[in-house]
């Protein structure tokens, strides 16, 4: 049976790379890197130098095209159909590529278990039965911790849950109940739709790496800030990768 690990690697500095994803790198026979478009070629750059620091001498590297994702107003349907692509993509390469008792791995952005697809699409070829697979996870260092180290800012407050949510949800609107969200996958700066006075935003982007950017502050006064840094950076790179946290103040409860 072929294993599989999911290795987290970070937010993005090479050092988040734990001692555990170390040493899983060094049992891998084939590394396999989901390559979605042109502009995520500097991603897939980073993610091989780490295979070229940790990995064995004698270790492939396969590239694989990320099918592209439909973008109709059935968000769900078209999120389904792409993970669906994708499994098959990747089992077909896991068959080809690599031996029935060998050893593959998936570098992770981040922390594999938070807004990334790679533990569906293992459970996906799992159950179309036709590649036998074992899959270990090894977590790593998530952008929500990079976010809250880079601010020395704690997620949470006293008492207070940690509610982590994507730039599509907050447009629907702020939480009624909660006072603080940590927000991921905003491409649209879904912060402007729900600020408040007395709100804060903590807003990093590209974090843990040489090209990181931070701003804190009231957002509606740095709301106007960020959208320009974050067009700004998006065109020098072609991609940007940016996490933070909202909050107001906090409702003290009986």
């Amino acid at each position: 049976m072929r294993q599989i690990f999911l290795i987290g690697i970070g937010a993005g500095d090479p050092q988040h790379l734990t001692l555990q994803a170390i040493e899983a790198m060094q049992a891998v026979d084939v590394f396999f890197f989901l390559d979605k478009r042109e502009e995520t070629h500097d991603l897939i750059a980073a993610r091989q130098a780490l295979f070229q620091r940790h990995a064995r001498p004698d270790a492939q590297a396969m590239v694989l095209n990320d099918p592209p994702r439909a973008q109709s107003p059935n968000y769900h349907q078209d999120v389904q159909h792409w993970h669906e692509q994708r499994a098959e993509r990747l089992e077909e390469a896991l068959m080809t590529s690599l031996s029935e008792s060998g050893v593959g791995a998936l570098l992770v952005w981040g922390e594999p278990s938070i807004y990334d697809s790679a533990m569906r699409l293992m459970r996906q070829i799992e159950a179309r039965g036709q590649c036998a697979i074992q899959t270990q996870v090894i977590p790593g260092i998530s952008s929500i911790q990079a976010l809250a180290a880079a601010f020395a800012e704690p997620l949470n407050r006293i008492g207070e849950p940690i509610h982590i949510t994507t730039g599509r949800a907050l447009k629907a609107g702020f939480p009624a109940d909660l006072d603080a969200v940590v927000v991921m996958l905003d491409g649209e700066c879904s912060f402007t739709h729900v600020m408040q006075p007395e709100m804060e935003i903590f807003w990093g982007a590209y974090l843990g790496t040489p090209d990181q950017l931070l701003i804190q502050g009231p957002v509606m006064q740095v709301a106007d800030e960020i959208i320009t840094t974050r067009q700004q950076a998006r065109a020098r790179h072609g991609w940007i990768m940016d996490t933070y946290l909202l909050r107001r103040p906090l409702r003290l409860k009986a």
